[in-house]
C-alpha cells in the first residue's frame, strides 16, 4: 500500500516528492488488444501516469444493466498500467465531456423530464448513486491505499463551466468517501475567477486545463490555493474536429515549449490527449455553444496527439520526449513493435437491402398521437423514423418540424423531398398532396448529443410537433432504428437501380449495401469510400462509426483486431445512395486537410 498526498506545495508518493508527468488515454476509444501497447509507449516516452476518463452511459447503457467487458473492461486497463509501473488518475465523474455523446452521461435519463442534470436533484442523484455503487467498488481494490496504481480520483468534471451548485459538488464527494475511495480527491476547471469559484470543493485539490499561457494559468490557481502543488489537468495539445471544418493541428515545437514552461513552473501536468482513438459507434459527441450552432463532433479522436488514431508515434512524440529527457535523462528509446498495416485494396459491393422495403423485418412500429423522441420510447442511439398520410388534394405548402434533432429527410410517398438540417434555417421542404392523399415519411439522425455547454439536455428525434402549413399532423408510426442488429436483414443481389449515378432515386433511397473483404494477413487498415455521401460503416458487425463526404476525415480506422482470417462482412448504411460499387481498404489515413 502507497499514501497519494498533497503537503508543502508537492505531491507525495510513498513518502517522496513526486511530479506526476500523465497521459490522457481512453480505454473505451481503444480496441483492448491495444491497450497495452498504447500504454508501453507512453510510458516509454517518459511519462509516469496515465488518466482516463470513465464514461457512464458506456457502462450502464440500460438503467440497472451494466457492462465492464470487453472494451469496458476498466480493471483490466488499470491493472494492466500497474503491471507497467504507471500511476493512474480516474476521472470517474457522472459527466466526462471528453467530446463524448451526452458528455457521458446516459440517454436514458432524458426520459424522464424530472431529471434535471448535474444538480442536486434527487432523481438524478438516484441515479449516480445506483451506479456509483456499483462502480467504484471495482475500483476499491485498484487504489494505492489498496497496493494498486489508482492514486486520485476527480469529482466532477469542469463544472464551473455548467454551474455552482455546491451542494451537489459535496453531494458527489461524500458519496466517493462513503464507498472507500480514500485517494486524493480534485476537480478541474479552467483557470479564470469564475469556472474556479464554481467549479472547486473546499478541501479538496483544484486543478486547471488549458493550452497555453501557463504563468497567467498557475498565478490564478495559486491565488485559490496557495499552499497546494499546481497541476495542469489537460493540457490540450491538440484538439478535435466537427464535420465540416478543417483538421485541427498544433505545431510539436510549439507544444515542446509550453511542456518546458511548465517543467520550469515545477507543476506536474496531464497531456490531453496522449493518444485520442476513435469514436466507434453512435458515441461522438457535439458542441452547441448558441442555439442554433449544432457542431456534431467526427469519428476520428486523432486529437493530432502524440500517438496517431492508429498508435503510431508522431513528431509530437519525439518532441515531447526530447524534453522530458533534459530534465530526467531517459536513457535508449524503446518501443514495441509496431503494429502493421494493410491496403487490402478494393471491394466489391455486391448485395443490397432498401430501408423501407426491410421494416416488416425491422422492430414493429409504435403508434402516437403525436412524434416523440428517441428516448421517450426507449431508444439511445442511431435513427428513427416517423411516419404518418395526409390527405388530399392540398394545395403546395411546407411542411415544418418544428424541432428536428439532428437531421432529417423527408419522403413523400417514397420520394424525398428534401433534407432539414437542425440549425439550417435555409432548408424547407414544401410539396402538393395529390387527390388520393400522401404518405410522409420523416428518417431522422441522431448525430450525436451535446457534450458540453448551456444546451446539455439533448432529446433526439422529433422533439415538437409536425405541421403541413398551419396545420398539426397527428396519428404517427415510429420505427426504432438504433442498428445495433443488423441480422435480420435480408439482402439480395445489388443491381443497377442502386448503383447508376443517373438515377435520381437511387441517390435518394437510404439503404444497406454489403460486400466481403477476403484477408490473408491481418493487419490495421483504414476503410476510404469515396463515391459514397453519408452513413454508417460495419465491419463483422461492429460500428466502425460514421462518415460524410463533406469531411474533413476521409477514411475510417480499421484495427487489425476487428478483421479474421478469410471473409469480413462489410455493411454500409448510406443516407442518400450511391454510385460506386466499390469500397477502398488503404494503409495510409486521410482526416482532410
Amino acid at each position: 500500500m502507497a499514501i497519494f498526498e498533497c503537503r508543502q506545495s508537492q505531491f507525495i508518493y510513498d513518502g517522496k516528492p513526486v511530479q506526476l508527468l500523465s497521459g490522457a488515454m481512453h480505454y473505451f476509444r481503444i480496441v483492448p488488444e491495444y491497450w497495452l501497447d498504447r500504454l508501453q509507449k507512453l510510458k516509454a516516452c517518459g511519462f509516469n501516469t496515465v488518466e482516463t476518463y470513465v464514461p457512464w452511459n458506456f457502462h450502464e447503457p440500460k438503467p440497472g444493466q451494466y457492462r465492464f467487458d470487453g472494451m469496458a473492461d476498466l480493471e483490466r486497463f488499470i491493472q494492466t498500467a500497474g503491471e507497467l509501473g504507471l500511476l493512474v488518475i480516474v476521472r470517474a465523474s457522472p459527466f466526462i465531456c471528453a467530446e463524448w455523446e451526452f458528455g457521458g452521461l446516459p440517454a436514458w435519463l432524458l426520459a424522464d423530464d424530472e431529471v434535471k442534470l448535474r444538480c442536486y436533484n434527487e432523481k438524478f442523484l438516484e441515479r449516480v448513486d445506483a451506479y456509483y455503487d456499483v462502480l467504484l467498488p471495482k475500483l476499491q481494490p485498484l487504489l494505492c491505499t489498496n497496493g494498486g496504481p489508482i492514486i486520485a480520483l476527480q469529482i466532477e468534471n469542469e463544472y464551473g463551466s455548467y454551474g455552482n451548485d455546491a451542494s451537489y459538488l459535496e453531494y458527489l464527494r461524500q458519496g466517493m468517501v462513503r464507498r472507500g475511495m480514500d485517494v486524493l480527491l480534485f476537480t478541474s476547471d479552467g483557470p479564470t475567477d469564475s469556472l474556479l469559484q464554481g467549479g472547486s470543493v473546499p478541501g479538496q485539490l483544484s486543478t486547471v486545463n488549458f493550452g497555453s499561457g501557463v504563468k497567467g494559468a498557475f498565478l490564478k490557481l495559486r491565488e485559490y490555493q496557495a499552499d497546494q502543488p499546481i497541476m495542469c489537468m489537460e493540457y490540450w495539445i491538440g484538439w478535435f474536429d466537427h464535420w465540416g471544418e478543417r483538421h485541427h493541428t498544433r505545431d510539436a515545437g510549439d507544444v515542446a515549449s509550453v511542456f518546458e514552461e511548465m517543467l520550469e513552473e515545477k507543476a506536474s501536468v496531464n497531456f490531453y490527449m496522449f493518444h485520442g482513438g476513435t469514436n466507434f459507434g453512435f458515441y461522438n459527441g457535439a458542441n452547441c455553444q448558441q442555439k442554433d450552432q449544432y457542431e456534431p463532433t467526427i469519428t476520428s479522436y486523432d486529437y493530432d496527439s502524440l500517438l496517431s488514431e492508429s498508435g503510431e508515434p508522431t513528431d509530437k512524440f519525439y518532441a515531447v520526449r526530447a524534453v522530458i529527457d533534459r530534465y530526467m535523462k531517459l536513457g535508449e528509446l524503446k518501443l514495441p513493435e509496431p503494429i502493421g498495416r494493410r491496403a487490402y485494396g478494393q471491394v466489391e459491393i455486391t448485395e443490397q437491402a432498401a430501408l423501407f422495403s426491410q421494416l416488416d423485418r425491422l422492430p414493429a412500429p409504435i403508434r402516437r398521437t403525436n412524434p416523440e423522441p428517441m428516448e421517450k420510447l426507449g431508444q439511445d442511439y442511431g435513427f428513427i423514423l416517423y411516419k404518418t398520410t395526409i390527405s388530399g388534394p392540398r394545395e403546395k405548402q411546407e411542411l415544418v418540424v418544428q424541432e428536428v434533432r439532428d437531421r432529417a429527410l423527408v419522403f413523400v410517398d417514397g420520394k424525398l423531398e428534401g433534407v432539414l438540417e437542425r440549425g439550417n434555417q435555409e432548408r424547407t421542404v414544401s410539396f402538393e398532396v395529390p387527390a388520393a392523399g400522401a404518405e410522409i415519411a420523416i428518417l431522422v439522425e441522431n448525430m450525436g448529443r451535446i457534450n458540453y455547454g448551456p444546451y446539455l439536455r439533448d432529446p433526439k428525434g422529433i422533439t415538437e410537433g409536425v405541421r403541413f402549413g398551419f396545420q398539426f399532423l397527428y396519428d404517427w408510426a415510429i420505427h426504432c432504428l438504433p442498428l445495433d442488429d443488423l441480422s435480420p436483414l435480408q439482402f439480395e443481389a445489388a443491381t443497377d437501380a442502386f448503383t447508376n449515378t443517373n438515377t435520381a432515386a437511387a441517390q435518394a433511397a437510404p439503404a444497406f449495401y454489403r460486400g466481403i473483404l477476403h484477408v490473408d494477413d491481418v493487419q490495421d487498415t483504414f476503410l476510404r469510400l469515396e463515391g459514397w455521401t453519408k452513413g454508417v460503416a460495419f465491419i463483422n458487425g461492429f460500428n466502425l462509426g460514421r462518415y460524410w463526404d463533406k469531411g474533413p476525415q476521409q477514411t475510417l480506422y480499421v484495427p487489425a483486431p476487428l478483421l479474421r482470417q478469410g471473409e469480413n462482412v462489410i455493411v454500409i448504411f448510406e443516407l442518400h445512395g450511391t454510385g460506386s460499387r466499390s469500397v477502398t481498404f488503404v494503409d495510409t489515413p486521410d482526416l482532410g486537410a
